[in-house]
């Protein structure tokens, strides 16, 4: 698995494409919700180099032999903690969350995998408090 900078756009990506591939399917209502929530904005990347990176940590996921879709997330708890290890800036943790969020209900049902992703970003990031506040309507 490649290494990141912490808080970089890149760690962050990997954070959003984690979330997208946890239900073992790539759905096109997620990626129309990557474009409408302009993620790649939010995470200073330009549209295709988030598409890149997505692509590029499921080559990651795939070479590593943790892509096998059998349990409720395509990666071990080790690894989950080490990517979310990589966002430490309290303000992006939110972001991410949000964002991760928006793409798990994306096709109206958050998937067994999504749920273990975003549970982890609560645990890991400690956004107990979070997850009790109303967002703002859009």
């Amino acid at each position: 698995m490649r290494i990141y900078p912490a808080n970089s756009p890149q760690a962050a990506a990997r954070i959003v494409a984690l979330t997208v591939v946890a239900d073992g399917d790539i759905g096109a209502a997620e990626i129309e919700w990557l474009d409408r929530l302009a993620v790649h904005e939010q995470l200073g990347l330009e549209r295709h180099e988030l598409h890149a990176l997505m692509d590029t940590f499921c080559e990651d996921l795939l070479s590593s032999g943790q892509l096998q879709w059998a349990g409720a997330c395509p990666v071990d708890e080790r690894t989950l903690a080490d990517l979310m290890g990589e966002i430490q800036d309290p303000a992006l943790r939110l972001t991410l969350l949000r964002i991760c969020v928006a793409l798990a209900e994306a096709d109206a049902h958050v998937d067994e995998g999504e749920s273990t992703v975003l549970v982890a970003a609560v645990e890991h990031w400690g956004l107990h408090r979070e997850m009790l506040r109303p967002t703002a309507p859009n």
